[in-house]
């Protein structure tokens, strides 16, 4: 019974899990409704995406170590609130300038209860369970991935209102279930500048690398399925889908060898895999070989996300939250850089821009495997 009411309470979690990246793309397959409704370009209507994307990076650096400061419960109460104000004011939003606020709102809120949700779990699991909840909050950070797409474009053929009333409902719900964690004392507030020492920055930058390269490689997927194998869109959206599927369904099993393996050598092994699977895409000759492939690079994409995030959460246990966030803005920023530097090269070759992008994943081999 006990058991049984402890992953009752953790499913608040996971869901929250599935709410960051679902938020964040779910308006992907609504830009021609936005941009009837708001009369302005797709171009315009684009800035919906970085409003959320942009303040969600920059805060991450500080947002965990201030959530653990100010106490995870009422901070994750207070941010789902927020979420929930900034989802309906964009369902009202009379032009696109309050829907781009309210859009930032969201990614300010999501900055804060990403890496305090983790926190949390942190905290309710003995340390060698950890990486089984971390692989299944990744499988629902996977599920809102995959479906965000999905849900998205039945939104924008009824109303694409709904997506954000529907996220309003589930973010005020979940404010009732915030993780544990009282505001600290004086004597025991967490350092930002502990943050800054070389085991944390390694693994930062180790992030930056491979979500420039090999964790970002289905941003390449998605252009190539277009551009190269004349696929339409809806395919383009299962082509990703299976990689999405893949990454949900093995998030569980990733997590259980992390705890079998520990955090070295899952590291050694993750960054390794999902460098050589994402490489292995240069080979695709077909639209059905893309989405095999891409299949098997979705779960090392999986098993990666898992390890980083296991690691941020467990390097400082008096500031989890905080060393996670920082670890998670760099990936972000890194998932900013690689449609900048790819694309270019994705134009005059896709198999160079493959290869390219995944040999950066031998920066996080190295970096991630240094003691």
């Amino acid at each position: 019974m006990r058991s049984m009411r402890a992953k009752e309470w953790r499913l608040p979690f996971y869901i929250g899990g599935f709410m960051g990246p679902f938020g964040a793309t779910a308006i992907l397959p609504m830009f021609p409704e936005l941009r009837d409704s708001f009369d302005v370009s797709s171009q315009t209507v684009g800035w919906g995406f970085t409003a959320y994307l942009l303040p969600f990076a920059l805060l991450l650096l500080v947002s965990g170590t201030l959530g653990e400061r100010w106490g995870r419960q009422r901070t994750v109460r207070g941010t789902y609130l927020l979420y929930t104000l900034a989802s309906v004011i964009c369902a009202l939003s009379p032009n696109i300038v309050i829907f781009l606020l309210a859009r930032s709102l969201q990614g300010i809120a999501n900055a804060f209860i990403t890496p305090l949700l983790l926190s949390g779990l942190a905290e309710m699991v003995p340390p060698d369970r950890f990486g089984r909840q971390v692989g299944i909050y990744s499988s629902f950070q996977a599920l809102g991935v995959g479906l965000a797409p999905i849900l998205g474009g039945v939104a924008a053929d009824t109303s694409w209102q709904a997506a954000f009333w529907g996220t309003a409902v589930v973010s005020f719900v979940l404010s009732l279930f915030p993780p544990t964690g009282e505001p600290r004392n004086s004597a025991e507030l967490p350092s930002v500048s502990a943050l800054f020492n070389g085991r944390i920055l390694r693994i930062g930058f180790a992030t930056l690398a491979v979500a420039a390269g090999p964790l970002g490689v289905n941003i390449l997927v998605a252009v190539a399925a277009r551009d190269k194998f004349n696929v339409s869109g809806s395919e383009a959206g299962l082509i990703l889908l299976v990689g999405a599927a893949s990454m949900f369904l093995l998030g569980p099993f990733w997590g259980k060898t992390l705890d079998r393996l520990g955090a070295q050598k899952s590291s050694f092994v993750a960054a390794t895999s999902v460098t050589t699977f994402s490489a292995l895409l240069f080979t695709a000759s077909s639209p059905l070989t893309l989405a095999v492939l891409w299949f098997f690079a979705g779960g090392m994409v999986g098993y990666m996300s898992v390890v980083l995030q296991a690691l941020g959460a467990t390097e400082i246990p008096n500031n989890r939250g905080g060393t996670l966030s920082f670890v998670l803005s760099f990936r972000f920023f890194g998932t900013g850089l690689l449609p900048v530097v790819w694309l270019p090269v994705l134009e005059k070759s896709y198999e160079m821009a493959i290869l390219g992008s995944s040999a950066l994943g031998l920066i996080a081999i190295y970096l991630l495997t240094r003691s």
